[in-house]
């Protein structure tokens, strides 16, 4: 039964209203890659800034050519043989030279050990970290121990040193006043696996111990 509607008519405002449907779903759809993008835009920015930021405020190391070591001496022309008298070295703790055919097993050690053998480790690249029982307390002799990394170290006390603490490598020797002193810092970082050392990187494990290693 007819009820006076122009069929045409309601065609048209049936598909003018999907036509304003479809343009609101388009400008919805736009807005949201549009906010999607900002966000984007903003979370790199945001990204960004932090890397600026650490890049600033954490700088690359320094090469160990580069850094920089107040009353640092060093020593050349240094004999590396293996022998099995006695060696009388010019230095004290001794930076290199001839040496015995064993090296000294890195590690902590409680009493003086032979320094033919710590020699022999320095040729392998280890840091020798000794301390005058005398200037160090208890304490301070455990924040030395760690304040030196837990491989290719020797850490010993040595009598009559002269210093609080003396680090050695091979060629390479500063006394330092304490275990908070920069230059241990520094040394470490200069000399520590050293590739001026004759072999750095040959093992520091594997040779003998000292009586007195306790770690």
């Amino acid at each position: 039964m007819a009820d006076g509607t122009d069929p045409e008519r309601a065609r048209q405002e049936r598909a003018a209203l999907l036509d304003q449907h479809w343009a609101a779903d388009a400008r919805a759809t736009r807005r949201r890659r549009v906010l999607a993008g900002a966000g984007a835009v903003t979370a790199v920015a945001a990204v960004a800034a932090l890397v600026a930021v650490a890049v600033i405020n954490d700088p690359p190391p320094q090469a160990r050519e580069d850094i920089e070591i107040a009353g640092l001496q060093t020593f050349g022309d240094l004999g590396n043989s293996h022998v099995e008298a006695a060696v009388d070295y010019e230095q004290a703790p001794p930076v290199g030279g001839d040496h015995a055919s064993a090296w000294l097993n890195c590690g902590v050690y409680t009493e003086p050990v032979p320094e033919e053998n710590a020699v022999h480790a320095l040729e392998h690249g280890a840091v020798w970290a000794a301390y005058d029982p005398s200037a160090l307390s208890e304490d301070q002799v455990e924040a030395l121990r760690q304040a030196v990394p837990d491989t290719y170290v020797v850490l010993s006390p040595y009598e009559d040193l002269g210093a609080p603490i003396m680090v050695s490598a091979w060629g390479a020797q500063v006394a330092v006043d304490s275990p908070e002193d920069e230059r241990l810092e520094q040394f470490v970082t200069k000399y520590w696996q050293s590739p001026e050392a004759p072999e750095p990187g040959a093992s520091c494990t594997g040779g003998i111990d000292a009586p007195s290693r306790v770690a």
